[in-house]
């Protein structure tokens, strides 16, 4: 607080009163008499005003907050305290003094007042009525243009703030993916060479093999985790919606956390009311908030902790508990635990391997169910408790059918029944290895494979080849994926070829423009090896069947 802004955190002060004393004037009359009339001529005027007593008093009332100060010019005899006041005014403030002095206004006491108090107005005695109205709003216009000079500034400073903390994060961010990528990483680059040395010990290998698929899993769940954000707060994501018993949804949660909870040796209680609890609800997406919610607890609750889930009816909805006796939460925290890329103090020591977004999914993923969750702690070392309220299912949509699922391509998932893949089969990627590894996969299951680095050796091989399936990268230099498919499309002799996009685009447009292009699905990369063989076999089915 500087000596000439409002003194609020001093006087207790909320913000409406440090406002409604900013726009008052502050007068300093010589006799009663003229606190009188400057009282009823300014207040006519409709000009708020606050008549002190002693100039110790105004300038008491100036820290509080003033538009313009009116003073006689007898105020200049002991006036040290308002000139050092005045002195130290923030850079945006030229508060507006005026002097009400004797004509001809060349007293020693004036030239004492322009000299040292700034800006200053002189209003010779005897003043008429309108004189003084005029000058007294003139001053305050001028210190409306100062005070709006001032948010001017507060908004330049906040922004300035908020673009530093946003770096900070975004270099705190990119310093902790660079960490939980590489953790990953260095085990691949170990198993590779130790592939390379284990030679025919098939013990040995398929070890190896079980490391890096881990660490391989490790990195496809970073990256879809990054994504999936990005989609939920960009709104890009839809719930399919069902009426369901939370009861199920929860099971789910704790059946795909048993792993977790069981590695930590936890104790688990999971408490349901006998009453079924109908929500509306996508259930994939709530089990995920939970399954979040219980990771979280598994991760941060030491050996040997106990994790306990409770659920009940409150009003007209529900409320369900998940309570550890892990790390706790400081209290300053409690609310910024739910901010992107932020996690508690002590959670990467404790449990390294994730990137803060975790309870931001989970808090967005609450409030697109029209339901809100909060976090509570004693503190550190104490445990926390997240707590989801969520809306009771409406007696109509309890007995409405499931939402139909949204056509289009959709993920494909692997089937064991389904088995071998089309007999002819072309790789495009302008990534050697990407290309080279994916041939050499297929080569396993279909006669023949062919590869081409670039759209241009694609159409080349095409004119001499007749495959049954491509698969198509996207993001490829002189002629992207896209372009590809809609010039293969343009050939009738090619109509019967099925596209596969296998691209690292995912996002709902991608998949919107490879469809526009011709293609017939659309996988993202890293996509699992099963999951592709269990396509490719019902196409070739598809294609006996056919013939």
């Amino acid at each position: 607080m500087t000596r000439a802004e409002p003194a609020d955190a001093a006087m207790g002060v909320d913000a409406a009163g440090v406002a409604q004393a900013e726009e008052r004037v502050l007068a300093l009359a010589s006799t009663s008499r003229d606190a009188t009339l400057i009282r009823s001529v300014l207040t006519g005027a409709g000009i708020q005003i606050h008549i002190c007593e002693r100039l110790l008093e105004l300038c008491a009332e100036t820290a509080a907050g003033a538009s313009a100060l009116l003073l006689p010019e007898e105020a200049m005899d002991d006036c040290a305290r308002l000139e050092e006041l005045l002195a130290h005014q923030p850079s945006w403030s030229d508060l507006p003094v005026l002097l009400l002095t004797g004509q001809g206004a060349d007293s020693p006491r004036v030239a004492h007042a322009l000299a040292k108090l700034g800006n200053v107005t002189l209003i010779e005695r005897p003043t008429r009525v309108a004189a003084l109205v005029s000058a007294v709003r003139t001053a305050l216009r001028a210190r409306s243009r100062q005070y709006q000079i001032r948010k001017h500034l507060t908004d330049e400073q906040q922004a300035a703030e908020a673009l530093r903390e946003a770096s900070r994060r975004k270099d705190e961010f990119l310093a902790m993916l660079a960490h939980e990528l590489r953790n990953p990483l260095a085990p691949i680059r170990n198993s590779l060479h130790l592939l390379r040395e284990a030679g025919d010990d098939l013990l040995a290998t398929a070890t190896i093999r079980a490391q890096m698929e881990r660490q391989v899993d490790i990195i496809v769940r970073l990256v879809d985790d990054l994504l999936e954000v990005h989609r939920i707060t960009r709104g890009q994501i839809g719930l399919r919606l069902e009426t369901v018993d939370l009861a199920r949804v929860l099971d789910n949660a704790v059946e795909t956390c048993r792993p977790a909870i069981e590695l930590g040796g936890h104790e688990l209680s999971l408490c349901l009311p006998s009453e079924p609890l109908l929500v509306e609800a996508d259930p994939l997406r709530l089990a995920q908030v939970f399954s979040n919610l219980l990771n979280n607890a598994a991760k941060y609750t030491d050996r040997g902790g106990r994790i306990a889930v409770t659920a009940e009816r409150e009003a007209d909805g529900v409320r369900v508990s998940m309570r550890d006796t892990g790390i706790g939460i400081r209290p300053e925290m409690l609310t910024r635990v739910f901010e992107m890329f932020t996690q508690a103090d002590g959670a990467r020591d404790r449990a390294p391997g994730g990137l803060g977004i975790g309870l931001s999914l989970v808090r967005h993923l609450v409030d697109m169910h029209g339901g809100r969750v909060e976090a509570q702690s004693d503190g550190p070392g104490r445990g926390s408790e997240f707590i989801v309220h969520l809306p009771l299912a409406t007696a109509a949509a309890a007995q409405a059918a499931p939402a139909a699922l949204p056509g289009g391509p959709a993920a494909v998932h692997p089937d064991p029944r389904d088995g071998g893949v089309p007999q002819s089969v072309l790789v495009v990627d302008d990534n050697r290895d990407a290309a080279d590894s994916l041939a050499m996969l297929l080569r396993f299951h279909a006669a023949s494979v062919h590869v081409a680095y670039s759209g241009a050796d694609a159409l080349e091989l095409l004119a001499r080849h007749r495959p049954t399936v491509a698969l198509l990268d996207i993001g490829m230099p002189q002629m992207s994926g896209y372009e590809l498919a809609a010039r293969i499309r343009s050939r009738p002799e090619l109509q019967s070829l099925v596209l596969i996009a296998l691209t690292g685009w995912g996002q709902d447009d991608d998949r919107r423009r490879s469809r526009e292009a011709g293609f017939d699905h659309h996988l993202v990369k890293p996509v699992d090896p099963r999951t592709l063989q269990t396509l490719l076999g019902s196409l070739r089915r598809q294609s006996q069947a056919a013939s």
